[in-house]
């Protein structure tokens, strides 16, 4: 989300709407991820979703409602290393723009790489990658519930570009990934992830270690073709069931309704907020 994560201002820059669908039984089928039983159903959302570095008006949300172009939005609920100010991000306002139509996806900006190039305030280490990724996975589901994000919500852990030619770095953040996948799932949330489709998101998908993965990949790649599938960069049999995002389009500056806002664009296939 170019500039949207981190500070924004650091960001390592790397290479329609539909309803909801309910998925029964609880889990979704990520190849060998890990579920737990206890989860409600994942609702999921196919269509077109954006997000902006702060969350909009509700007044800009609902005019852009109107337009119908895009269906689900999302929002930057927590983590330190989170880049904007959230003052319309309130459970008020998540109710009133779910009754007014929009689909949430809520984002967590946790720990950093190790090995990362842009400054952040908050990096995970070999030795802390665990503890922090359990602290941080827990802090993720609190703050989408104080927003009245239920049981069954996605939250997904936002893991920008790294170099993974280094192997002790990604090692580091494929812990601090289990760590904050099973800290979540344990909740009865549903982890996702995001990242680069060549760095961050390649090393968590092609982990091999195919336990306690994301039940949900989000991966941008800036191809601006609006789909989950044609350029899936990865095993074609993974994340199959409604658990694929991509993020295709950054910085696209638009007006619906009178609002112009700056945005990053997504195809959506995959869990949403349960807000109701």
């Amino acid at each position: 989300m170019s500039r949207h994560r981190l500070s924004k201002r650091q960001r390592y820059v790397a290479w329609s709407v539909a309803g909801a669908t309910l998925l029964v039984g609880g889990a979704l089928t990520a190849q060998a991820a890990t579920t737990t039983t206890g989860r409600p159903a994942a609702v999921t959302y196919s269509g077109r979703a954006f997000d902006a570095c702060t969350a909009p008006s509700l007044s800009a949300m609902k005019a852009w409602k109107s337009s119908n172009f895009y269906g689900a939005a999302a929002v930057y609920v927590g983590g330190k290393n989170r880049g904007c100010s959230q003052p319309n991000l309130t459970s008020a306002w998540v109710k009133s723009v779910s009754t007014a139509g929009w689909k949430l996806i809520p984002l967590y900006v946790g720990a950093q790489p190790p090995c990362q190039t842009s400054s952040s305030p908050e990096k995970l280490t070999a030795s802390t990658a665990a503890s922090l990724g359990a602290t941080d996975g827990a802090d993720a589901v609190a703050k989408a519930s104080a927003l009245g994000m239920k049981a069954g919500s996605p939250v997904y852990l936002d893991m920008e570009a790294y170099d993974i030619t280094n192997t002790s770095c990604v090692n580091a953040v494929l812990t601090y990934v289990h760590a904050w996948n099973k800290a979540v799932k344990a909740k009865n949330y549903y982890a996702g992830f995001y990242g680069f489709k060549s760095t961050s998101a390649s090393a968590v998908a092609n982990d091999p270690d195919r336990t306690s993965l994301p039940d949900a990949i989000w991966y941008a790649y800036y191809d601006k073709v609006n789909t989950t599938t044609t350029d899936w960069p990865y095993k074609s049999t993974w994340w199959v069931h409604h658990q694929r995002g991509h993020q295709y389009l950054v910085n696209s500056k638009e007006t619906r309704g009178g609002y112009t806002i700056t945005v990053d664009r997504s195809a959506w296939d995959a869990p949403v907020a349960i807000t109701s």
